[in-house]
């Protein structure tokens, strides 16, 4: 049996000098996501921003005057056709892989794979939904081999404050 044929654009855009970053690897990473949550037709776009941008996006679009890890936005506008924009904190990712001692293109992983569970439906607003979406992001960078972002085990448990 086939499977529904997949058609994935993906688009970076780097607005920061938070470093170097793996195009192919990022890709990677958005196609298996798409694919995992059969989303036939998606185009993603992400930008890589820094603290003072993200800043400034998050007091504009969600009227929260502090810095985020990551930004997402549906922008479809019918069922079979998504578009998603992408705002991730590059700068932050660097700090905290630092701090939590993993690469900064695993920490990347991390917030990307967050947006974009948010586009396809996943909320972390109460303890159990946030479990549910940990859990989630902690097979997906396991399957990618990023290893679990979250503690030491597919739980969901936070590892970082």
């Amino acid at each position: 049996m086939r499977g529904i044929k997949q058609d994935i654009a993906i688009q970076v855009t780097k607005k920061t000098k938070a470093g170097d970053v793996c195009l192919r690897e990022i890709e990677k990473l958005v196609e298996t996501v798409c694919r995992r949550f059969n989303t036939p037709k998606t185009t993603v776009s992400i930008v890589l921003a820094g603290d003072a941008r993200m800043r400034r996006m998050n007091k504009q679009f969600l009227n929260r005057n502090r810095s985020t890890d990551c930004l997402s936005f549906d922008l479809s506008d019918n069922t079979e056709e998504k578009l998603f924009e992408l705002i991730i904190n590059a700068e932050r990712a660097r700090k905290e892989a630092k701090q939590r001692g993993h690469s900064f293109n695993a920490e990347l992983a991390l917030y990307i794979t967050h947006a974009l569970l948010h586009n396809l439906g996943f909320d972390d607003s109460c303890p159990d939904l946030a479990e549910q979406m940990h859990c989630t992001e902690n097979r997906i960078l396991k399957q990618l081999g990023y290893g679990f972002a979250y503690n030491d085990s597919p739980s969901g448990s936070r590892k970082k404050g």
